[in-house]
């Protein structure tokens, strides 16, 4: 590449050159203007000189005209080494050259010399003028100016030694000082009281504030790492994974009354009745507050301890499993109807009649799934009242209902059933106009979002409740609570509307006022508005008025008898809960989530095959095992899906449709859907068993008819073919059978196996196999029921004993 001493911005030197003179005022310098490439001949050069030449008149300066040997190209790329052929022509200031060949692209210069020996330019010509650079290529059309732009470039100064793993306040701060010590070296003051030692300090701050917001930033953005809840429950909504804030316990609360009161029109309890612990001394309640989740129409003295009859006998038992019960009343007596609640107590003794020898764990609750029958004792002559309630509320334990002297001429009962019962839930309701429920900052600002904080140490996370819809299902369901279907329990009032909390703005409306409620770990509630979009944006200026509820988690879990205070008091109305309370759960760990949620898409939400109705079958509370059969039934395709309830009750009309409304969410578009009930097999088994010579005959066997049976002993644990026990595919073993039957007092040894096999079938060498197989949609049943044979017969034959 051609060599250029230094480049300017300005032909300042031929100007110079163009006005030298010497003593006789007449140019003495001359050197070169410009070069041109001929258009039609790019092997033709024209070089111009300031002045006219040697040789030509007024030529600068005088002597002989220059030759070809005075010039030399040099520079190029792909073709170089090109030479002067010939100094074609010289015109006053202008010399034409021939080149041996044109050049390519690259920048060539054209040097004058004073011979092939000596390369310094000729006297009387100027050293800087004495070259040119130029481009064969000059005439190619071209979108750039070819004039090369000449800059000078800034002037680079050393950079500052800048500390840059400087991250929080303190190594701000040091560093601040050490780049003003080199800066500023005769400011020396340090003094906190300084106005410089003040901006250092401000500027670390500022500095230690965006160095931890940058690291948030990275730290928050995935789920493995994210710290904040609010992170962590986005990330997770992502894959359908829901985070949960905890949820609220729940009580059954048995108020009792010194005369009746209460009608329709003006309910002896509005929802909301505020109950709460032993209050301590100078309040007026206590710490733990619930609330009644539904209102009491009326409160009656015929109901606070209802006595169960037994028809003139004594010493009677409901039995554990029992639905059906007859009490000491009338329908008219005690207004009882179909979806009311009891709760059945244990508050006597059954053997002492004394009220501490009362069992506080023989305490259950139930709803009637029935309207009361009224019925009348012939025998006594008295009214007598039938209740029927759900079988998922069914006695797990059996209930004794004795009757005692109560040494003043009457009786008293070890067992009662008392209907003033309501369901309430743990939270304490903070009021519009209490200032504790305000949101910081309280009114909406002109710009930016709307992000204001709630300060409620525990926000109530409550799962919804329909009273009306409550009375169709069991008692049971009441206290048993998903958190992950609980919401907080807060309102606002603003816009001349009621803003509701929703799990997320996602379905919400531009219109919709609507919000949602992120908390952190020990830190206040703060509320997310919509953004015009996705949920309504409130006005600028708003002051919304707020309403919420303070109670959450297992702080409300109390025991048995911990609540006995309405508040306000009402004379002569008690409230205890004979129950203890259940249901809260304390907001979902983060690290939980982390483990859970990059799971949770595999759950499967829909049902396509056979796997995905059984498993979608399964998640009902009271089926034990589904299995699921697609058949073409002539015009389409339906999907059967064959249930094994838990208890082996029946597959009836009601069940039938409460568990086909449950499939429907998960049932494929376009695709039939029918319900089926297990194919029963009763089996037919006979033992011969030898009895020590110690034992009854008799008890042993009413020990093996207990171990082999189909209901629960009285010790809690199932028979052996309990219908619990077997279900769909499931093979009776024989070996399992002799082991149970080793295991009962007083058996010594199975001498033979005498039956084993279906009911009402020839055997197919099952004993010899050691089991009875069954069939896919098969379930083994024996109930031993002399009334229903057709259900399973087991004989045992016994040798020995006494």
């Amino acid at each position: 590449m051609p060599h250029e001493r230094f480049a300017c911005g300005t032909s300042r030197r031929r100007m110079l050159v163009r006005e030298a003179r010497d003593d006789a005022d007449k140019p003495f310098l001359n050197g070169i203007d410009f070069l041109e490439i001929d258009a039609a001949d790019q092997r033709v050069l024209h070089v111009h000189f300031v002045h006219p030449l040697p040789g030509q008149r007024g030529g600068v300066p005088a002597g002989d005209p220059l030759a070809a040997s005075n010039f030399a190209v040099e520079g190029g790329v792909r073709i170089s080494g090109i030479t002067i052929q010939a100094v074609v022509a010289t015109t006053g200031p202008v010399v034409t050259l021939r080149v041996d060949r044109a050049g390519d692209f690259s920048p060539y210069a054209l040097r004058l010399i004073a011979s092939l020996l000596d390369d310094v330019p000729p006297p009387g010509f100027d050293p800087v003028l004495s070259h040119v650079t130029f481009s064969f290529k000059v005439h190619c059309a071209a979108d750039t100016d070819c004039v090369t732009r000449v800059e000078c470039p800034p002037e680079q100064g050393s950079a500052p030694h800048l500390d840059y793993l400087a991250k929080d306040y303190a190594s701000f701060r040091r560093l601040l000082l050490d780049r003003l010590a080199t800066t500023l070296p005769d400011w020396r003051d340090r003094s906190p009281a300084d106005m410089g030692i003040a901006l250092v300090e401000l500027l670390a701050y500022t500095g230690d504030q965006l160095s931890y917001y940058q690291d948030a930033v990275a730290t928050e953005a995935y789920l493995g790492t994210a710290r904040r809840r609010t992170s962590v429950r986005r990330h997770g909504r992502l894959v359908d994974y829901h985070l949960h804030d905890g949820a609220n316990a729940r009580a059954w609360l048995v108020f009792g009354t010194d005369v009746d009161r209460g009608t329709s029109a003006a309910p002896a309890l509005p929802v909301g009745t505020r109950v709460t612990d032993e209050p301590r001394t100078g309040e007026a309640a206590g710490d733990v507050s619930f609330e009644t989740l539904h209102e009491v129409t009326a409160l009656t003295v015929s109901r606070n301890a209802i006595r169960f009859h037994t028809w003139g006998e004594e010493r009677c038992t409901l039995r554990a499993g029992t639905t059906t019960a007859t009490l000491a009343g009338s329908t008219a007596s005690l207004g009882l109807s179909r979806g009311d609640v009891l709760v059945l107590e244990e508050v006597r003794g059954p053997i002492t009649g004394r009220p501490e020898d009362a069992d506080p764990a023989r305490r259950h609750v139930v709803r009637l799934i029935a309207a009361p029958r009224d019925l009348e004792d012939p025998a006594l002559r008295t009214p007598v009242l039938e209740v029927r309630w759900h079988e998922r509320d069914a006695l797990p334990f059996p209930l004794c209902l004795a009757e005692f002297d109560d040494g003043a001429g009457g009786t008293v009962a070890s067992t009662i059933a008392r209907a003033n019962v309501a369901l309430a839930d743990h939270g304490l309701t903070i009021l519009d106009d209490d200032a504790a429920g305000g949101l910081v900052p309280a009114r909406v600002p002109a710009d930016g979002r709307y992000r204001p904080a709630l300060d409620s140490p525990a926000l109530t996370q409550a799962a919804a409740f329909d009273a009306l819809a409550a009375r169709e299902r069991p008692a049971a369901e009441a206290t048993n609570i998903d958190p992950r279907e609980t919401r907080p329990v807060v309102t606002l009032r603003g816009e001349g509307e009621t803003w509701l909390p929703r799990r997320d703005l996602l379905t919400s409306s531009r219109f919709a006022p609507e919000f949602v409620v992120e908390t952190e770990d020990g830190g206040p509630a703060r509320l997310r508005f919509g953004d015009g979009v996705l949920g309504r944006r409130p006005a600028a200026g708003t002051t919304f008025r707020v309403r919420h509820r303070e109670g959450n988690g297992v702080a409300g879990n109390v025991g048995a008898e911990a609540l006995c205070a309405l508040v306000p008091r009402v004379p002569g109305v008690t409230v205890r809960n004979p129950i203890a309370a259940r249901g809260g759960v304390e907001p979902e760990p983060v690290r939980q989530a982390r483990l859970h949620a990059p799971q949770a898409f595999r759950t499967q939400e829909r049902a396509v095959t056979e796997a995905d109705y059984a498993e979608a079958a399964q998640r009902h509370p009271d089926v034990q095992r589904a299995a699921a059969t697609r058949r073409w039934t002539g015009s389409w395709h339906t999907m059967f899906v064959t249930i094994d309830r838990r208890g082996g009750r029946p597959v009836d009309t009601p069940f039938e449709i409460e568990i086909r409304a449950f499939l429907e969410r998960f049932r494929m578009a376009g695709g039939d859907l029918e319900i089926d009930a297990p194919r029963f097999v009763p089996l037919d088994i006979a033992l011969r068993l030898c009895v020590n010579q110690q034992a009854h005959r008799g008890a042993v066997q009413q020990a093996l008819d207990a171990a082999f049976g189909a209901g629960t002993r009285a010790d809690g644990t199932v028979g052996f073919f309990h219908p619990d026990r077997y279900t769909f595919g499931q093979p009776v073993v024989l070996s399992q059978l002799i082991a149970t039957a080793l295991d009962v007092p007083g058996v010594g040894s199975v001498l033979d196996v005498v039956r084993f096999q279906r009911q009402g079938e020839s055997s197919r060498g099952e004993i010899d196999r050691g089991f009875i197989g069954m069939h896919r949609l098969e379930i083994a049943r024996l109930d031993n029921d002399p009334s229903v044979r057709e259900r399973g017969r087991l004989t045992f034959l016994l040798e020995g004993g006494r």
